[in-house]
């Protein structure tokens, strides 16, 4: 046996390999240039129904498009990156992310902006950033599957809270046609080479589908059927998201609305997402040492909490903490699905399983960002709105303790 032949995975370039964070580390480069396809709708949708002469519902249509052709092209792109590898749908929607913000500035009407939102800056361009990538990366870690996961998911927030200002600052100065065109641009000289990087495939992990990886508490044994088990966490994924969406979709225009101006909207959001940053990955740590339907609920709970404070604080630097609050406790959420299905599920049908749990929480996104808008047309305010994200929330938080007080169960059972 030769030396090369005696070296451990780690060091060879395998799972848990530097070669690994190596990889993880352009993903999340990757994530957070195309992850602007998800938040620059939410910038300019104020400036958008201005120019189109639109209810706020129907402005929230181009938002709740793009999320949906995410959603879609998630499980669409999975598929691709279980066949054929990461790359490819990445270039793709680089491209397809030039072409949209470039469509998208000549846009005539709120249609066609909502068409190219949700069919190239959705569907062909931002879904290729982050499920594929997130079940990329966690084919390449065992022992630190969970933060692999929360690092890399993590880009798709640090674009929320890097975008944001840099295109509020743009309209201000060149209006948001041109500013598309230069987030276009930015996207296909940016990502391209990046993508080009992620050439090699992921190696064969040793673990397997339903193992625990060393230093994790143990899974809870689940009793139910694959089917509805993954049933289970396509209607909390739903759920989850249509209660994250309201402060992360409307908060813009919600202080425009309370008369602080949309450009302090857009330093709550880029403040909610930063921090969101800093949850994921201690949710991430956590997700290692709890599993992840644990930190599914301490996150679904944390969340619920905070909703609740927008209602009865709606004052300038009040809104400031809340949106703080909000983003340390959510941020974790989304990428504990990612875990739970690599914990559940065969590595082979990592990506597509994935894009699938993915799918419904920016299903959840789209529908809530919707939701919100519809509700501010009958109510005149957003408290309702608020207040149907916290039922949501709710439905989310039991889905949880359905997943765990089963697993108490199977364990009490006689083998």
């Amino acid at each position: 046996m030769t030396a090369t032949e005696q070296r451990p995975a780690e060091i060879r370039g395998g799972v848990d390999s530097g070669a690994a964070w190596a990889r993880l580390a352009v993903a999340l480069a990757l994530s957070t240039l195309g992850g602007v396809g998800m938040w620059s709708v939410v910038v300019m949708l104020p400036e958008v129904q201005k120019e189109f002469g639109v209810l706020r519902s129907v402005a929230s249509l181009p938002y709740t498009a793009n999320m949906i052709g995410f959603a879609i092209g998630g499980v669409v792109m999975g598929r691709v990156v279980d066949r054929f590898g990461i790359v490819i749908p990445v270039v793709g929607g680089a491209l397809a992310l030039g072409l949209g913000y470039v469509a998208a500035a000549f846009s005539q009407d709120i249609w066609q902006f909502t068409l190219v939102q949700g069919v190239l800056i959705g569907f062909l361009g931002a879904s290729a950033t982050f499920a594929p990538m997130i079940a990329d990366i966690s084919r390449w870690f065992e022992r630190r599957r969970g933060l692999a996961v929360a690092i890399c998911a993590s880009g798709n927030y640090l674009a929320g809270a890097v975008w944001p200002p840099i295109i509020t600052w743009l309209m201000a100065d060149i209006g948001w046609r041109q500013t598309s065109l230069v987030i276009g641009a930015v996207c296909v000289i940016g990502m391209i080479p990046l993508a080009l990087l992620l050439r090699r495939r992921p190696p064969e992990a040793s673990a397997t589908a339903g193992q625990v990886r060393p230093g994790s508490m143990a899974r809870p044994p689940i009793t139910m059927s694959p089917g509805m088990l993954q049933a289970l966490i396509l209607i909390a994924g739903v759920s989850c998201c249509v209660a994250m969406s309201m402060p992360q979709v409307h908060i813009v225009a919600y202080c425009g609305d309370l008369g602080y101006g949309v450009a302090r909207g857009a330093e709550m959001l880029s403040l909610m997402l930063g921090l969101g940053i800093v949850s994921r990955l201690v949710s991430g740590w956590i997700c290692d040492h709890i599993g992840g339907v644990r930190t599914l609920l301490l996150g679904s709970v944390l969340q619920g909490l905070t909703l609740a404070l927008y209602i009865p604080f709606d004052g300038l630097a009040s809104l400031y903490v809340v949106s703080a609050l909000f983003g340390l406790a959510q941020g974790g959420i989304v990428p504990s699905y990612a875990v739970i299905v690599r914990e559940y599920f065969p590595a082979k049908e990592a990506a597509t399983r994935v894009g699938v749990a993915i799918m419904a929480t920016i299903v959840g996104m789209a529908l809530g960002g919707w939701l919100s808008g519809v509700i501010f047309d009958l109510t005149g305010s957003y408290r309702a709105a608020f207040v149907n994200g916290l039922a949501w929330n709710l439905l989310n938080v039991a889905i949880c303790l359905i997943l765990i007080t089963g697993g108490r169960r199977a364990r009490a059972a006689p083998a």
